[in-house]
């Protein structure tokens, strides 16, 4: 096996030095972006939203003499006082004549001015100016990726016989993406993805495969008379701080000091392969001078565990399900179990440094949720129809922008958040926010920044600073004061907590960065394995170490190292501590049909409690953050290779090495083995 993994590795880096390098979304800028958003996400976690908005701003930059505020906010990386700040420039010296004014406007810094060019410039065409079927033709760009992927090791599920009644997933191991694009300009859109997970069937009907498990499609117009935004098919809602009404992307609390503040982006095109947080139905944004009504009509069929009323007789909803995965029988039972229609609407109103907001819409579902009977529960949502209600604000006050909201699921709880952004100085910028969200507040889609999972049973303070010089130091710290008033699961009282976040970085010069980072948090859970009948708390804590450095070895190489320690410590226990060695190489000509990265790292962990997860690069639209644990060795190499103009052609192969494990996973999952890997193939066509 460790000669296997030698021949592996010699291979990669072989291929790097004939010039093999393959980069998340090909684009060191968009890399970048996406890796300091991604600190605290999930493993499975989908950016297709946020990668494919930036891609396209690449190709059709966003002409900033005619941006609003909601094209502006697409930016992730811009903060609302940098967005103002631009627009009240606009607003009162006239158009930018020349890129170089930039540097003029307060909070433009030169690293936000470099990535802004990415992006945007200051005479790009925009709507429908010079719109006719025959522009239509020539200016509209359709976009076709086909991705395959699999596991090469046999998993449990896939071996057992269909005679034996257990349970076994029924499709094949290969997962087979499809996603189709076109776009004119940045005014109409049409979005297709068709996505069959590993272990998934296609369609069937007689015997006969036709399909993939999921498919989303939408068509989306924008800038036509009074309509602002049109959206046929799949669409996202993201109104205020996320308590009352937000689906499709959120970020919560990460290296990104500012994007904790969030920017509502109104309607949106779903264009994400996550089968749960979206809507599907009608929706437009109709504008009326200073204020902006979005109506909205969705029908959706919902995943959803269920169980018999003993009194009544009659089925109940126990838990909504999220994976989308249909692999085995009891995952298809649940498929479309419930069905979930929504009716509401958004009203805005605009003036200068004022927005204003109101949201309303109720959600009706076929059957009743009953979430069981443990106490921890015991306030969350019973019946088949929710009614919200939500306000918020942001108003720009010379240097203070402040935000807010107020949400009311009717006949229960209420959850609110208000805060403020602070340029104090040319360098030093504050963050601090306070929110409350009670314990029998209800939203099904609530993605309020939290502590918790989702934004009820909750209350908070959160004061953040950064710091600037120049372009060499960067220092970001911020620390979230959190409290559970009412039980949680694994906690059978109230309970408490804190987190303390810091990260230094310094840039010599534009092609080296060092980043040093600490974090710790603190919470409390229930003692394990207490044997007393009545439960109680103990503290948690968890700490992270992290040194990376990066730097350029001339115009086409570079490299990257990092060394993680995390420490994890209950009362009941000794300290546990995982470690995480890695070097990337990668390899970026600036014009060649090849190009390719790789990297090799070292773990060792003394369990999931100590896992340290790693941002990976991946083939176009596709995201890796996997959660290293045990001990071994991770190795990946992807590459891209330019068939033809519009043609390019992605391939990833990664494995993970275990030196502590004769099986990997459980359950269905389980590979007998000590190795995990998988392969990705992808062509993209461009025309």
């Amino acid at each position: 096996m460790l000669s296997r993994i030698k021949i592996l590795l010699l291979t990669g880096f072989l291929c790097l030095s004939l010039g093999l390098q393959a980069q998340q979304s090909n684009d060191p800028i968009i890399e970048y972006i996406l890796e300091v958003i991604a600190e605290n996400q999930s493993e499975d976690f989908d950016y297709t939203e946020l990668v494919e908005r930036l891609n396209f701003y690449r190709r059709n930059p966003l002409n900033l003499n005619k941006a609003s505020r909601d094209e502006l906010q697409e930016l992730v990386f811009l903060n609302p006082l940098q967005i103002s700040n631009l627009l009240d420039h606009i607003a009162v010296n006239g158009k930018l004549i020349d890129i170089l004014e930039l540097q003029s406007i307060d909070g433009f810094d030169l690293q936000t001015i470099r990535t802004l060019l990415n992006f945007s410039s200051i005479n790009s065409p925009t709507g429908f100016e010079n719109f006719n079927w025959a522009n239509l033709k020539k200016e509209g760009r359709s976009d076709l990726i086909v991705r395959y992927g699999r596991i090469l090791e046999e998993q449990a599920g896939f071996n057992i016989p269909e005679e034996t009644g257990r349970s076994r997933y029924l499709g094949t191991p290969d997962r087979v993406f499809t996603r189709y694009r076109f776009n004119y300009l940045n005014n109409l859109q049409f979005s297709l993805n068709l996505d069959k997970d590993a272990g998934e069937q296609f369609w069937t009907t007689q015997g006969r495969s036709i399909g993939p498990d999921f498919v989303s499609a939408s068509l989306y117009v924008k800038d036509v008379s009074k309509f602002k935004k049109i959206v046929l098919g799949d669409f996202s809602l993201q109104f205020g701080q996320g308590l009352t009404l937000w689906s499709g992307l959120s970020f919560g609390k990460g290296a990104d000091l500012f994007s904790i503040a969030k920017q509502d982006l109104g309607l949106r095109p779903y264009t994400s392969i996550n089968e749960f947080s979206f809507f599907r139905g009608l929706a437009t944004q109709i504008n009326f001078g200073r204020f902006d009504f979005t109506p909205f009509i969705s029908f959706r069929r919902l995943d959803a565990g269920s169980s018999l009323n003993a009194v009544t007789n009659l089925s109940e909803i126990t838990s909504l399900q999220i994976s989308g995965l249909h692999r085995t029988q009891n995952e298809l039972a649940n498929k479309n179990r419930i069905s979930q229609l929504v009716l509401g609407g958004n009203l805005q109103y605009n003036y200068r440094k004022l927005s204003l907001g109101l949201t309303a819409y109720q959600s009706n579902y076929s059957e009743n949720f009953a979430p069981g009977n443990a106490v921890y529960n015991q306030f969350e949502f019973t019946g088949r129809r929710l009614t919200n209600l939500g306000a918020h604000y942001n108003y720009t006050l010379n240097n203070i922008y402040l935000f807010g909201e107020l949400a009311h699921s009717v006949n229960s709880g209420v959850a609110f958040i208000n805060g403020a952004i602070a340029s104090l100085t040319p360098q030093i910028s504050a963050l601090v926010f306070h929110r409350n969200y009670q314990k029998d507040y209800y939203s099904y889609f609530n993605q309020g920044i939290s502590e918790g999972s989702l934004a009820f049973n909750e209350r908070g303070f959160f004061g953040g600073l950064q710091y600037k010089s120049g372009r060499k130091y960067e220092f970001n710290v911020y620390t979230d004061l959190f409290k559970f008033p009412w039980l949680r699961f694994r906690v059978d009282a109230p309970s408490v907590g804190h987190e303390l976040f810091s990260q230094f970085t310094y840039s010599p010069k534009r092609t080296t960065k060092f980043i040093l980072r600490y974090r710790i948090e603190e919470k409390q859970q229930n003692v394990s394995g207490a044997t007393t009948p009545i439960n109680t708390l103990e503290t948690i804590r968890r700490q992270n170490y992290r040194f990376e450095v990066q730097y350029a070895l001339n115009k086409s190489f570079s490299l990257r190292n990092r060394a993680e320690v995390t420490q994890f410590k209950k009362e009941s226990t000794q300290n546990t501590y995982g470690l995480l060695l890695y070097q990337d190489v990668l390899y970026n000509p600036l014009s060649s049909k090849l190009s390719g990265n790789a990297r090799i790292a070292y773990f060792n962990t003394e369990g999931f409690d100590t896992r340290i997860y790693a941002y990976e690069n991946d083939v176009l639209y596709g995201f890796s953050i996997p959660g290293l644990q045990n001990k071994g060795i991770r190795f990946y190499l992807n590459g891209r290779y330019t068939l033809k103009r519009g043609v390019d052609f992605w391939l990833k192969y990664s494995f993970t090495h275990y030196t502590d494990l004769e099986t990997i996973g459980s359950g269905l999952d389980q590979i007998d083995g000590n190795l995990r890997s998988e392969v990705k193939v992808q062509i993209r066509y461009q025309f």
